[in-house]
């Protein structure tokens, strides 16, 4: 799959953009401040309906404008697709697919895959559970589109679960009962995302020790991935190996129901839900040890980029052939590791790459690129304007 043609309306520092595109490698060079990362982002939110800088959906939108616009024709094979997202701060995006509304946002999710890799990406190593976790949903449901409506749902459960413990923490009786009913639906949708979230650890382990011993080196540790949890059965940390046993749902369930009423009154207590896969950590081993406090800086970085390129191989090995989106990362890349990237880089069908520098980019890269400007986008080819659109 690759973004034919790429449309922008008020979106970020944009008021218009029209720009064409082409498979193989674009690189977006401009100053810092220019915009450049913004045309990257909108087609990271054509896949995830969210940005990979920011968590809401208010800074996207121009200043003074009331909506953004983002839209691409995308080629898949033989076959075109139009995809056009309204952003609507504080009140519901609209989404169209050749023309055609989506009762839903959320049913976009799956229909364009890309992969992408940016400095924000080291807080998968070094940041906070939530990071890593979103992570993980992002590519399950990427993966697996039905299950945007489990993650939803449970989130749904969740917040009305934890206003219910707020409440039975200074008037029990009845509220404790109505919370028998949430424990149910807690129950049920949270052993859903945690047999996904194992399944999908698991696919990828594989995928990123490879990738890790590409870019850092054969005589590096080895990378690993395991999972820890609020529910022991669904794992402890301990780095997954080929064929390690994975529990069902249903004994998921189980063990999530018990560990629900074990910590009952620790949740009554506090006034908030202790248990679940809204607690869970995704965890990135290198060699025997967690990542996470023991890797240096240039581990923490082949790591990230590991990461990253084994979510590529992934979906590779699912018959997809995602959009690689490279993020101002060359110029924050060694020799080495900056080799391994334009390897992979080279062979995926578009590749999407901003810079500040164009001497950052290894020059096997540099195929086409796009002068971002005073206010302006041009695709540019051996010092020749082709085409291009303005801000």
């Amino acid at each position: 799959m690759y973004v034919r043609h790429l449309q922008l309306g008020s979106f970020r520092n944009w008021e218009r953009v029209d720009l064409p595109l082409r498979p193989g490698p674009t690189v977006f060079v401009g100053r810092n401040g220019e915009g450049k990362t913004n045309l990257v982002e909108a087609v990271g939110y054509l896949a995830t309906m969210g940005s990979h800088r920011v968590s809401a959906d208010a800074p996207l939108v121009r200043h003074g404008a009331e909506q953004a616009v983002v839209r691409a024709a995308l080629r898949r094979e033989d076959r075109e697709l139009l995809v056009e997202i309204e952003i609507n701060p504080g009140r519901a995006n609209r989404v169209r697919v050749n023309r055609a509304p989506l009762p839903r946002p959320r049913e976009l999710l799956g229909l364009v895959k890309t992969v992408l890799f940016a400095p924000e990406d080291l807080v998968l190593v070094r940041g906070d559970p939530s990071d890593r976790r979103r992570f993980l949903d992002d590519l399950l449901v990427s993966r697996t589109p039905r299950l945007a409506g489990v993650r939803s749902d449970y989130e749904r459960v969740l917040k009305q679960r934890n206003a219910l413990l707020k409440t039975a923490r200074l008037a029990r009786g009845g509220a404790l009962a109505t919370l028998d009913v949430w424990d149910g639906h807690l129950v049920d949708l949270g052993s859903q995302l945690l047999a996904a979230r194992l399944r999908l650890v698991a696919d990828l382990v594989p995928h990123v020790a490879a990738a890790h011993a590409q870019v850092a080196g054969p005589e590096a540790p080895l990378a690993g991935l395991g999972y820890t949890s609020t529910v022991p059965l669904a794992g402890d940390g301990t780095p997954m190996t080929a064929g390690t046993p994975l529990p069902d749902v249903a004994e998921l369930a189980n063990a999530l129901r018990e560990r629900v009423a074990e910590r009952r009154q620790d949740e009554v207590d506090r006034g908030m839900t202790l248990v679940g896969p809204h607690r869970d950590d995704l965890v990135i081993a290198l060699g025997p040890v967690p990542a996470k406090g023991f890797a240096s800086h240039g581990e923490s970085w082949s790591l990230a980029l590991a990461l990253k390129l084994g979510c590529l191989a992934l979906y590779r090995a699912d018959g997809e052939e995602p959009i690689l989106v490279l993020d101002d990362v060359f110029a924050t890349l060694d020799t080495d590791r900056r080799a391994a990237l334009a390897a992979v880089a080279r062979t995926a069908e578009q590749t999407l790459i901003t810079a500040a520098v164009l001497d950052d980019v290894p020059a096997e890269l540099r195929g086409t690129r796009v002068q971002v400007a005073g206010g302006a986008a041009f695709v540019v080819e051996d010092d020749t304007v082709l085409e291009g659109g303005v801000r």
